[in-house]
């Protein structure tokens, strides 16, 4: 059989299977299983997948994985996220628009801290949209500035995401987390400035807190107290990674520590929350690591019946430029990560196309950073954009309409911003770049 019918039987599979709502880790192993059955016609297939998975799994950077979990666990029950928002809520409430640059940037925070947007749309759609409305915010604005700004949450280090590309892509998660830091930034400004900008055209959108409502620099200064915890601890994990004291790994268990001991200051080191912080951990864990075996077994027959070569050549053949298939491949992404988290996506298309970039002589490290902001783009997209789902959820008033109206502006931003990074590649490379002329 040709590698381009096994390729399209494969990948038509798997997306029927995702569309059956079947777990994507089952659909990967299964199809690969049947392959591998009948391609190397019978048991042996399956001894080798057991082996490879194995192997893949066992890798020593995988054990960051359940520790940068645990933190994020530690931080999301330690109910942190009230104390942020009064802080930013007092410094920037008293401007047009503040309200929405102080969410911007506890947005950016907390979903840097348990790097998962999710989570993070989760508990902003429970804190901070209620607050927002009732001070007269428009709701289109609220949803827009809460999805986008969580959606950072994997670009801003330590991020999940950055750890299984590093693994795949066989590039240092170390400078993969230093890249993400000003691009996540430049966006977090990007998202504010633009909140600034709309509510200046139109005050309505984000009134500014009446003067006799306003904070003290006193009450605001004694506000700060609730930030310098969660922003000690990923100062302490990016700082240690930075100055080559710690690998990400041993930086994993800094943070861990970090966490625990911010939780204990602020008394949430209950049983009840204990046990969300393990049950959260264990659950997420599970879910990855049958991913990274379903890949496995996928990007094993990928190899093996040569379809990674074959559409290598198929595309060199077509004399494509590297900017040209870059952006073929961000508009496939993109397309992918409507229905799909950026995890399956990379899992699925990794053994196919990073080795075409990487003989296109196309910086991984920088590509890396590109991709993570794709994924968010597409989750945020109408009408499937995951996103949206979790803050109806959590959110049951709100009309998808608006929601989908709001959504399209902040798709624009992260738009915008993936060109600046096409245009300015200096942006992802300089910080990474330094950490390596410092060791």
């Amino acid at each position: 059989m040709e590698p381009y019918v096994i390729a399209l039987i494969m990948f038509t599979a798997l997306m029927t299977g995702i569309m059956l709502g079947i777990p994507i880790a089952f659909v990967m192993s299964g199809i690969s299983l049947i392959a591998g059955f009948i391609i190397w016609g019978g048991p042996a297939s399956v001894s080798g997948f057991i082996l490879s998975a194995f192997n893949d799994v066992n890798q020593f950077i995988y054990t960051a994985v359940p520790l940068y979990i645990f933190m994020a666990g530690i931080l999301r029950y330690s109910d942190l996220i009230d104390g942020m928002y009064e802080a930013f809520y007092r410094w920037f409430g008293g401007m047009r628009g503040g309200l929405a640059v102080g969410t911007t940037a506890i947005a950016t925070l907390f979903s840097a801290m348990v790097g998962t947007a999710m989570v993070s749309t989760a508990t902003l759609g429970v804190t901070a949209r209620p607050s927002m409305l009732s001070r007269g915010y428009n709701d289109r604005l609220t949803q827009g500035i809460i999805l986008a700004g969580s959606g950072l949450g994997i670009l801003i280090p330590p991020s999940l995401v950055m750890i299984i590309y590093a693994v795949i892509a066989e590039v240092s998660p170390g400078q993969l987390f230093m890249a993400g830091i000003i691009p996540g930034i430049m966006m977090a400004v990007i998202i504010a400035l633009y909140a600034l900008i709309l509510c200046w055209i139109k005050p309505n959108y984000g009134p500014a807190l009446p003067k006799e409502e306003r904070f003290t620099w006193k009450e605001k200064f004694v506000a700060l107290k609730a930030v310098i915890l969660p922003l000690g601890v990923i100062t302490m994990v990016l700082a240690s990674i930075f100055l080559g004291v710690a690998t990400p790994t041993e930086a994993a268990a800094v943070g861990v520590i970090g966490s625990l001991i911010s939780a204990g200051i602020n008394r949430k080191l209950t049983w009840g929350n204990i046990k969300n912080m393990f049950s959260m951990t264990i659950g997420l864990c599970a879910m990855v690591f049958w991913m990274v075996i379903g890949a496995t077994a996928y990007a094993k027959i990928i190899s093996v019946t040569r379809v990674g070569e074959q559409l290598a050549g198929i595309i060199e053949s077509m004399n494509l430029s590297p900017t040209m298939f870059l952006i073929a491949v961000l508009i496939f992404f993109f397309i992918l990560g409507i229905p799909l988290d950026a995890v399956p996506i990379l899992f699925m298309t990794a053994p196919i196309i990073l080795p075409i970039l990487n003989s296109m002589g196309i910086d991984m490290v920088w590509f890396g950073v590109i991709f993570v902001i794709s994924a968010i783009t597409a989750n945020l997209s109408p009408p499937f954009g995951m996103q949206l789902f979790v803050l109806k959820g959590v959110a049951p008033d709100i009309n998808l309409r608006d929601t989908f109206a709001a959504c399209w502006p902040m798709v624009g931003l992260f738009t915008l911003g993936t060109a600046i990074l096409f245009i300015f590649p200096e942006i992802v490379t300089w910080l990474p770049e330094q950490m390596f002329n410092n060791r």
